[in-house]
């Protein structure tokens, strides 16, 4: 049976969540990832009554949900908080901006996700930790340990050491109650974030004693630009996969203006060496991570975050969907050659 296709709303946060409902049924989706901004799914708002609203609003438009998305609040559990944050964190997690009273006030609203997230009946909050690598190169506000990736003067490990035991410090409190709502967080390895690639992974997962409820919501868009093998984490991190993303991204094959770190150009310029592509346009091999997917069991959704500065946004989005209907198929339950065995 193939899975479940679902689109993840944090791209349509500024249409109505009853409206992003209906147009997700028409673009033919089985359900929504639905993120925590815009009026999506408002965790401060988010008791009894409000999440069997939003079931019900789901089941007028015959859509599931399995998975909430936590992704600007969770950034601001680690990272080195400036005036950036203050445009993608709601006010009550912002306050005065005193930068260890916004961490703060970000590990209890992921709490309080994770509760919410019990209470509309879904198992898996995705999303990203923050970090304090990271706070000048991308578009997101950063981590921890970025500034101190390509640095110069140069880093010792036991800065980065220092790095990976905060983000420990702060999200292992934060994984217990995951733990004990019995709700997974799937970290978007992403650049910025904690993890970023297969080595970080690994060094992620052993910050966290190798967490149960700790593991990965699987997007490939950030890994190939990279020249990260995004098939082998699938495999590397085969009991980790608690969520996918399905997004696409596109690569220069000859060397361009602005490299791997853009430059400090938008996306859509002209002379990137990388940007977002709507799904089928871009470099990333679907095939290879849906065997890849098939070989390690994953049954979960395959969540469409649609991306595409170049496209219009409800066209990409109904093409990915059929897109993703395409390329996903049913794994073998025999072994090739016993079809020609006789019996």
């Amino acid at each position: 049976m193939s899975r479940p296709v679902t689109l993840f709303t944090g791209q349509w946060a500024d249409l109505p969540f009853e409206t992003v409902c209906k147009k997700a049924k028409s673009f033919g989706y089985d359900g929504l990832e639905l993120a925590c901004w815009g009026d999506h799914f408002e965790v401060n708002k988010a008791d009894e009554a409000y999440c069997r609203k939003k079931k019900e609003t789901l089941a007028k438009y015959g859509l599931q949900v399995f998975a909430i998305a936590n992704h600007l609040v969770g950034q601001a559990v680690c990272d080195r908080i400036d005036e950036r944050h203050k445009s993608i964190l709601p006010d009550y997690i912002w306050g005065e901006g005193d930068p260890e009273g916004v961490r703060q006030r970000a590990a209890q609203e992921m709490i309080k996700t994770a509760e919410a997230a019990k209470r509309l009946g879904v198992d898996t909050v995705t999303g990203f930790t923050g970090s304090s690598i990271w706070p000048l190169l991308y578009s997101f506000p950063g981590s921890s340990i970025w500034p101190l990736l390509y640095s110069f003067p140069p880093v010792t490990q036991d800065m980065i050491d220092k790095g990976y035991q905060d983000f420990a410090s702060r999200w292992m409190p934060i994984l217990k109650k995951y733990k004990e709502l019995g709700i997974r967080f799937a970290l978007e390895a992403h650049p910025t974030e904690i993890a970023f690639d297969i080595a970080s992974a690994k060094r992620t997962l052993k910050a966290v004693d190798n967490h149960p409820n700790f593991g990965f919501n699987f997007d490939p868009s950030h890994f190939g630009y990279q020249g990260v093998d995004y098939v082998k984490f699938i495999y590397t991190f085969a009991e980790k996969i608690f969520h996918v993303h399905m997004k696409d991204a596109g690569w220069s094959k000859v060397p361009t203006d602005a490299g791997v770190f853009g430059g400090h150009t938008d996306f859509g310029t002209p002379g990137r060496f990388w940007d977002f592509r709507s799904l089928g346009h871009g470099d990333i091999n679907f095939e290879e991570i849906i065997r890849a997917l098939n070989i390690i069991n994953y049954k979960g959704p395959l969540s469409v975050e649609w991306e595409d500065g170049g496209m219009d946004r409800e066209f990409g989005a109904k093409e990915a969907c059929e897109f993703v209907r395409k390329v996903d198929f049913p794994s073998s339950n025999i072994a090739f050659d016993a079809a020609f065995e006789k019996k």
